[in-house]
């Protein structure tokens, strides 16, 4: 399991912030077995860390308690197919916040040399999510209507891209005109303002949906989705219990599968992470796939950002960068 070292500074804030009790400085990790040590540039922040300060997701066991669950940086100790020096980003089970990180091999990446850490940063939890999401679990193929909620996120940015590249026709919920265009930049089809308009009015025949949200659009998503329609639910920002149609269900041949990455065995995680990059890795080499990246803080903004991230304002990416590493 990964193993993690925070700087001084961030935690202290991050303790005086929210009063919580995490970890300060510490030795250096030392890999094990299959792993590579990485000088952290910089870190992605993720919903999943809002939730785990306010106790509704711990860290699977074995996982470090402070936050962060994707970084970037540079090999400073070598293992598989990397050698020190290389640029590289990494998904975590937790401790990204942090100066430096242990992990498995399998979850580590090259960074494309057109991408710079602080984007690379904001690549493996997105677009591992919505790879397993989309494809692994909900089995998309080209020409397939998908239905991304919260279209605008870190996740939706994300799946927006990997759909569209798949060949698939992509329509997105988001909470404003300026994201709902920013979705139709990034190559959805179609955007629809949930404050303005209800999407199960103008969908119909959706064989995918991506849905964080759960709650009431749990009945609406049965009702567009077409036969053999797959619903992925990945989280439940909009509330845990809903009514379930069994009549849908049973008349479409509906499949409904609840996701989480986080507490997946290492050899899930390194399946998905290598068939992201063994099925996009191209594109994101010559840069037609790339994380959107909203804003960037120095690890003493911690607070800042999770701010903004609470009050979803964010389009994209949050990233926190360790400015002496981090160009």
């Amino acid at each position: 399991m990964a193993e993690q070292i925070a700087t001084a500074e961030t935690m202290a804030l991050w303790r005086a912030e929210q009063g919580k009790a995490v970890p300060g400085r510490g030795p250096i990790p030392t890999p094990g077995a299959e792993q590579v040590l990485i000088r952290v540039a910089a870190c992605g922040v993720n919903r999943a860390d809002l939730l785990q300060v306010a106790g509704h997701y711990p860290p699977p066991a074995g996982a470090p308690d402070h936050l962060g669950l994707e970084v970037s940086g540079i090999v400073e100790v070598a293992a598989g197919p990397f050698q020190k020096g290389d640029r590289v980003m990494a998904l975590l089970a937790g401790g990204g916040y942090a100066e430096y990180v242990a992990v498995h091999v399998g979850s580590v990446l090259p960074v494309p040399a057109t991408m710079s850490m602080s984007t690379a940063a904001a690549l493996p939890e997105a677009f591992v999510t919505a790879y397993q999401c989309l494809f692994a679990l909900g089995g998309l193929k080209a020409g397939e209507r998908v239905l991304i909620h919260a279209g605008a996120s870190g996740v939706g940015t994300a799946a927006i891209q990997l759909a569209r590249a798949a060949g698939a026709e992509v329509t997105v919920t988001c909470g404003s005109q300026e994201k709902a265009s920013r979705c139709v930049s990034l190559g959805a089809d179609q955007a629809i303002n949930r404050r303005t308009q209800d999407f199960a009015d103008h969908l119909t025949g959706v064989d995918v949906v991506l849905d964080p949200v759960g709650g009431d659009y749990l009945a609406r998503n049965l009702r567009i989705m077409a036969p053999q329609g797959r619903l992925i639910q990945i989280a439940m920002m909009g509330g845990r219990r809903a009514e379930v149609d069994l009549a849908q269900l049973l008349a479409k041949r509906l499949t409904l599968i609840g996701s989480t990455l986080r507490s997946q065995p290492q050899a899930v995680k390194t399946e998905l992470v290598q068939g992201l990059w063994s099925d996009f890795g191209e594109a994101f080499h010559d840069g037609r796939i790339a994380p959107l990246v909203d804003s960037r803080y120095d690890f003493e903004s911690v607070p800042e950002a999770h701010r903004r991230m609470a009050e979803n304002g964010n389009i994209g990416k949050l990233v926190l960068e360790l400015n002496s590493v981090c160009p």
